[in-house]
């Protein structure tokens, strides 16, 4: 099982138990309101049953960590990703968190440890993000992390019977000696 820490965070693989904060994560107007519509039931329920099994770098479903405080204890949120099977080299990072937990740094500490470790451990050398057009704050978190805007797709997602644009961000590890 996958573990990852940092000063104030432990993440690990998303097991039965997290059920509740995932649900959360997937329903609450706050979190989703520049990410997605609200799902179904069964759309969370099997996107939750295909994030269980243990992950390896061979693994075709999304690595799902929850975020946790460590000071408290509390599940704060999601953060993984999920590897190109055309390009094992390449991922798609993504991250979700409470809304009580928002300006906390909490998104970007975690994505840098994550990128550390999708980077030193598992040698992947790009890493991608979308984003939709207004959700300023991941763009920020992206950003800290080094991610850079690469492209923006006009009218790619709708959400709530509304068009947004989603920006392209990549993160490119130089592997050269």
């Amino acid at each position: 099982m996958i573990n990852l820490d940092t000063p104030r965070l432990a993440m690990r693989q998303i097991v039965e138990a997290d059920w509740t904060l995932f649900c959360r994560l997937l329903q609450d107007p706050k979190v989703i309101e520049l990410a997605f519509d609200q799902p179904s039931p069964d759309d969370i329920q099997t996107r939750f049953d295909s994030r269980l099994p243990e992950w390896r770098h061979d693994s075709e479903h999304w690595l799902c960590l929850t975020i946790i405080e460590k000071e408290t204890g509390k599940s704060v949120g999601v953060t993984g990703f999920q590897v190109d099977q055309n390009d094992r080299s390449r991922a798609e990072v993504g991250y979700l968190l409470l809304p009580e937990y928002h300006g906390n740094g909490y998104g970007t500490e975690s994505l840098q440890r994550l990128v550390q470790f999708a980077v030193e451990e598992l040698h992947l050398s790009c890493l991608t993000a979308t984003v939709t057009d207004g959700n300023e704050a991941s763009c920020r978190v992206l950003e800290k992390c080094g991610f850079e805007f690469s492209q923006r797709i006009p009218d790619a997602y709708e959400i709530r019977q509304q068009r947004y644009d989603d920006l392209i961000y990549i993160l490119t590890v130089n592997k050269s000696v």
